[in-house]
């Protein structure tokens, strides 16, 4: 080994032999210290036997590094070894400390939406698809074009969901007062929407407060029951609904309208008592014409079967004739004659299919709807779910059993009795469910359809 006293002005004139990669130029005053050179860097080093084993630690580049500090350094880390540790395992214990340190921080520093995206993915399975959906329009950008009708003063693109600027902060600043200046902002705007995302987002901290990575970042008080109370305003059941007097007007004005798949929706809708999206989801295979049944996929049980009814059964039927029959081979568009693609063509799998429609099938029945009842001049806060909310009340007309309306609607059961003792079969619902259409009709001045209209053979339409 070539020792001598190191000092600065050695370390600078000292360089590698042309012969070798590196070399070492050891230190007198600190024994175990010596510079090592290689192309184009210089280092303090230290080195001993620990167990009889030849250890080695870079302290540190010469520039970096004062030669005092590196000896003391040196006698440090040959006091480490006389305790029996090895230095290089005490670095690498101390540098995944810091790293831990840091990637804390990092954590703590981080968005809530990484937290928000963590709680999804966990939540997800046990989530209907419209649960995952909603929470994810909360936290959506918005800026996309609106594809349904928008209400009056709103723009033409989707505004950014109502938890988005909120879970864009750090876990540790959702305090009550960031929930509750959202909350009075939105209040305004859509209140609905703000109640289910205070919603959402109490069950989001709840679990946060459970899992260890985030529980010191959560308060406990963010989302009090004082602050939805406080900043939201009282929730009113909705009473939209068609009264016994209205029926004649509304189907006078439905049936009018020129669009046939609407038309037959809206009626549909009413007759059925079924949800918005349960009934626009309606595919063919769902429909039994031999069995006179309807299955409709619904949030509560999954899915449930209830009764084709004489006047829905011969709706549908129209619109099976019609989805089946091929087009014409010429259309006339923009007053050019152009030639439809018939070998392409296929049958739509959708009951109240719109070939305009991304989807294929109805997305938005509230334009036709909303013109029909002004032509009526009927109530405009008459919604689509409110032709669900007039079925059930309509019914009671009838004096069907309630729970017989419930299971027509997919209404969870409201009774130890309904939930566990009452299985009525198709044939049972559809004595009522009958009864019900009959009398709808009747006041809206229709004529019940016959056997042979409500189930007339299937044929193509010129």
């Amino acid at each position: 080994m070539q020792r001598e006293r190191l000092t600065p002005d050695r370390i600078r004139r000292f360089t590698i032999p042309t012969d070798k990669t590196q070399a070492f130029l050891w230190d007198t005053e600190a024994p175990r210290l010596a510079v090592r050179a290689t192309a184009g860097a210089k280092a303090y080093i230290f080195e001993s036997k620990l167990n009889r084993r030849t250890l080695r630690v870079t302290i540190g580049d010469v520039r970096a590094w004062n030669l005092d500090d590196a000896r003391a350094e040196a006698r440090r880390l040959q006091t480490l070894v006389d305790q029996g540790i090895d230095p290089r395992e005490q670095k690498a214990e101390r540098i995944a400390a810091s790293e831990a340190k840091r990637e804390e921080a990092r954590r703590i520093e981080a968005p809530a939406l990484d937290a928000w995206n963590a709680y999804i993915e966990a939540r997800a399975a046990r989530w209907s698809p419209r649960t995952l959906l909603e929470h994810q329009r909360a936290i959506a950008p918005g800026g996309k074009p609106k594809t349904r009708g928008r209400k009056k003063g709103e723009g033409d693109t989707t505004q950014p969901g109502i938890l988005l600027a909120l879970l864009e902060r750090p876990l540790s600043e959702i305090d009550a007062a960031a929930v509750r200046a959202i909350l009075r902002d939105e209040s305004e705007r859509r209140a609905t929407m703000a109640r289910n995302a205070f919603a959402y987002l109490r069950a989001f901290l709840n679990w946060c407060a459970d899992r260890p990575e985030y529980q010191g970042q959560i308060h406990a008080d963010a989302c009090a029951g004082r602050i939805a109370r406080d900043e939201l305003p009282k929730r009113q059941a909705k009473d939209d609904c068609l009264q016994r007097e209205m029926l004649r007007p509304w189907f006078e004005q439905v049936r009018a309208i020129t669009n046939p798949v609407q038309s037959a929706y809206l009626q549909v809708a009413l007759l059925t008592g079924a949800r918005r999206e349960e009934v626009a989801g309606l595919r063919w295979e769902d429909v039994d014409f031999k069995w006179k049944a309807l299955t409709i996929r619904d949030k509560v049980e999954g899915e449930r079967t209830i009764p084709l009814t004489p006047y829905v059964a011969g709706l549908l039927h129209d619109l099976k004739r019609r989805n089946d029959t091929p087009p014409p081979e010429y259309r006339i568009l923009h007053g050019k004659r152009i030639k439809n693609d018939l070998e392409a063509w296929e049958p739509s799998p959708w009951v109240f299919s719109s070939p305009s429609a991304a989807s294929g099938r109805l997305q938005e029945p509230r334009i036709a709807h909303k013109r029909a009842i002004t032509a009526a001049g009927l109530p405009d806060d008459l919604t689509i779910h409110g032709l669900r909310r007039s079925f059930g009340t309509l019914a009671e007309w009838c004096e069907v059993p309630a729970g017989v309306v419930a299971q027509i609607q997919g209404h969870a059961p409201s009774a130890i009795a309904e939930k566990h003792y009452r299985r009525r079969p198709l044939d049972l619902l559809r004595m009522w469910h009958e009864r019900i259409e009959a009398w709808i009709l009747a006041e809206a001045g229709i004529e019940p359809p016959t056997e042979q209209e409500a189930a007339p053979a299937l044929r193509a339409v010129a």
